[in-house]
């Protein structure tokens, strides 16, 4: 996520940058957004759930990341994940 605006920046803005790896909740995915990347991969989490809970384990991760997603989003005012921009970002 460190990387992300320097590949943005050297790629320019006809290249789409996907972001993969690193990704475990909600607000990561936002977060990667922000940055701008354009589309976020979700592995590991669906992983760890399919090995615990099977085909029903990966159902109840996507609800989780889905209303971590949704719940975020409604904290940033957002109804929309293009509203998503460097704007939301806060460095600490």
């Amino acid at each position: 996520m460190n990387a992300l605006p320097s590949i943005l920046h050297a790629v320019g803005e006809k290249t789409e940058v996907m972001l993969d790896g690193g990704i475990r909740r909600g607000s990561d995915v936002l977060k990667a957004l922000a940055l701008g990347a354009r589309f976020v991969f979700v592995g590991r989490p669906f992983l760890y759930a399919a090995s615990v809970g099977g085909s029903a384990g990966v159902l109840m991760a996507a609800e989780i990341l889905k209303s971590e997603i949704y719940r975020n989003m409604a904290l940033l005012g957002v109804t929309n994940v293009g509203e998503i921009d460097q704007p939301y970002l806060c460095k600490v």
